[in-house]
Formats: structure tokens, C-alpha cells, sequence
């Protein structure tokens, strides 16, 4: 498999008030004209925390919310009635695995190369081993599993771990925090590009950041897909989730070597 750096992501704006007001100030000994600095400046994006009104984890202000912590509106699972409900638990700002009511899943996709970002908290109350501690997953249209696991001083088979593409790609490390508490994954996913001629000139791949550290890094599984959305795994323990969303992405193509 051919691994090269594939998530720069870079959006065309006009001049922000956050830029200097000339942009022939900025440019590098005429290296860039006024008019590329102007017209390639990478958009600004506010980041979680930015403002002190911002919550703890807030989403960026680029970002299609999923779960803001009030209801499970955006998602859909096996209602009781028949209807296509989530019957997940919602409380104090979260949702948790309810056993036995099955996978639930965002009701809108996402198109194209996206970042996912998600939080988990398994149990602070430690039962079982290996498998059976805190499982679920997360599972992106089109890509493999990525493992939700208590991996904290619990082993299993290195692909099974937490931030493992299940049975796919082990975790580079394993960045897990202890029983109970919140965890992050965000999720970088490139999907296949093809040339005019219908040839695969990039194939798609995967990244996932567990806790802020790479645990998996332009992983060529999946992505042949044009779009996905996010569904959760029923894996019959109270795993937590929070903090839900996504941002498109508008990477450029990187052609494999050779084309």
C-alpha cells in the first residue's frame, strides 16, 4: 500500500477582517501576487473554545452538528412502534448504548473527503475483559470499523483494540484513557478519486486521531463510496457518546506514484 500525506485541506475565500488589509503587505519578495493572496487565503474556521460564550468541546463554527447533547433528532435506529426512532438513552448532554436496541445512525450523509469527530466514554465501572469491556464502534460510510473499546490496561487481539480498523489495520499506539473517561476520535477520510478516463488516480483512505494522537495514518481501506454517514454500534455495553460532528473537507488529489 502506498501511504502518502493526503489531509492539507485548503478552501478559497475572500479577505478576512482576521488578515492585514493590503494583501501585497504579506506577499514574499513577489513571490505571491495581490491577487493569489487574496484569492488563495485559506478560509478562517473558528475553532472549539475559541470565545469565551464557547462550551467545552463546541464544534467549529464550519462544522454539520449531529449531536449537540439534546436529542437524538438527526440520528434513527428500531423504535418500539415500528418507527425508525433511536431508542439510545439521552441525558446530561450524551447519549449511551441501550442493549438489545441495535445500531442507530445519522439520518443525512456527508459527501466527499470529511473530518468526523466523535467522543466516547466507556464504563467507569470495570466489567468484563478483552472484547467484552466497553465495546461498540464507529462506523463511517464505506470505511472499516474503528474500534470503541476500554483498551485501558485491557488486553485483546492488537486489532480489536481501541482506534484498531477492526480486523483491518492495528492502532500505531494505544493512547487510551482510563475507565469512565471522555475520549476523542477525529476521523479523516479521503475518498477515491479517478481520473477522465474512469482510472483510480488516488485511491481513498483513512486517518483517525485517537485522544489528539495518530493512531492511524492514510490507511488505503475503503472510500470507494462517494459519501457516508456515521452509524454507532449496539455491542450490548453502555458506551457513551457526545459532541458529534463533521466538516467537509476540499483536499487536492494526490496522483499516485507513476500517473
Amino acid at each position: 500500500m502506498n501511504y502518502r500525506p493526503l489531509f492539507t485541506a485548503t478552501l478559497f475565500v475572500s479577505l478576512s477582517p482576521l488578515y492585514a488589509e493590503d494583501p501585497a503587505s504579506v506577499s514574499d519578495a513577489g513571490r505571491w501576487s495581490k491577487e493569489r493572496v487574496q484569492s488563495e487565503r485559506p478560509a478562517v474556521v473558528t475553532p472549539p473554545g475559541h470565545t469565551t460564550a464557547a462550551k467545552p468541546g463546541a464544534a467549529p463554527s464550519d462544522a454539520l452538528v449531529f449531536f449537540d447533547g439534546t436529542n437524538l433528532s438527526k440520528w434513527k435506529g428500531k423504535g418500539k412502534d415500528g418507527s425508525d426512532a433511536p431508542q439510545w438513552l439521552v441525558k446530561d448532554g450524551h447519549f449511551e448504548v441501550k442493549r438489545g436496541t441495535g445500531t442507530v445512525q445519522t439520518r443525512d450523509q456527508v459527501e466527499g473527503d470529511c473530518q468526523w469527530h466523535i467522543e466516547w466514554c466507556t464504563p467507569a465501572e470495570v466489567k468484563g475483559n478483552s472484547q467484552g469491556r466497553g465495546n461498540s464502534g464507529v462506523f463511517i460510510g464505506g470505511y472499516p470499523e474503528v474500534q470503541v473499546l476500554d483498551s485501558f490496561q485491557n488486553d485483546t487481539y492488537p486489532d480489536g483494540q481501541a482506534s484498531s480498523l477492526y480486523k483491518k489495520s492495528v492502532a500505531l499506539v494505544n493512547a487510551s484513557r482510563g475507565p469512565g473517561q471522555w475520549q476523542t476520535y477525529d476521523i479523516i477520510c479521503i475518498r477515491e478519486k479517478k481520473g477522465a478516463d474512469g482510472k483510480v488516480i488516488q485511491p481513498g483512505s483513512i486517518t483517525v486521531l485517537h485522544n489528539g494522537i495518530v493512531t492511524q495514518f492514510a490507511v488505503q481501506e475503503g472510500g470507494k463510496q462517494a459519501s457516508g454517514g456515521l452509524q454507532l454500534q449496539d455491542h450490548g455495553n453502555p458506551v457513551r457518546y457526545r459532541n458529534i460532528w463533521a466538516r467537509k473537507l476540499v483536499v487536492p488529489t494526490v496522483a499516485a506514484p507513476g500517473k
